[in-house]
């Protein structure tokens, strides 16, 4: 597997249900401001909408970032909307849920399981040039953390801002950065 930090995904268009509506969304969508790709094997299924619930509960902090979180899978927006349509959970979600049934976006981030026709548990933290500055790929049973994720994002944008600072280890906005240098090579 190829390292997709600062990968940019080819042009593409797909379709998405949100709030009772369709939409589309082509790659030039996520230029602009922060974005999440946030994959997820199937609709319908066990450990995905913890997750998608997860995320939608922090989805305001996700916004005041100026971050914009799509989930993804390979069901169509069809799915999305009749799983919204069964699911008080789902029906709460406020983000674009991105219908990816030909893989094709799966596949340019490299999480599809082609023998599935799922995407694993990715996720993607793409600038406002749309160049992934962070990932993180589990196995289809591993569930995210959207707290942590949002924490990665914080860093993500400060490191973005500060170009000269470094975040530590459990890094929280308002905590103490790191100029990298010489004199601190060996010390921490």
């Amino acid at each position: 597997m190829n390292n997709l930090i600062h990968f940019k995904p080819e042009d593409f268009k797909v379709s998405y249900y949100q709030n009772g509506a369709f939409g589309e969304l082509s790659r030039n969508d996520l230029l602009g401001h922060w974005s999440v790709l946030f994959f997820y094997p199937a609709d319908f299924t066990f450990v995905c909408p913890t997750e998608l619930k997860d995320l939608a509960e922090l989805y305001q902090s996700f916004a005041k970032e100026d971050c914009q979180v799509y989930s993804v899978s390979e069901d169509t927006h069809f799915v999305h909307k009749a799983w919204a349509d069964a699911s008080e959970t789902i029906r709460s979600i406020p983000y674009p849920m991105l219908a990816d049934p030909t893989g094709n976006l799966a596949r340019q981030f490299g999480v599809l399981e082609e023998s599935l026709g799922q995407a694993l548990r990715a996720t993607f933290v793409l600038n406002p040039d749309a160049e992934v500055v962070l990932y993180e790929i589990n196995d289809m049973g591993i569930g995210r953390n959207a707290e942590e994720l949002l924490r990665k994002l914080q860093a993500a944008r400060f490191v973005h801002a500060h170009g000269d600072q470094v975040c530590p280890a459990k890094w929280k906005r308002g905590a103490d950065t790191l100029t990298p240098s010489l004199d601190l090579v060996g010390l921490l």
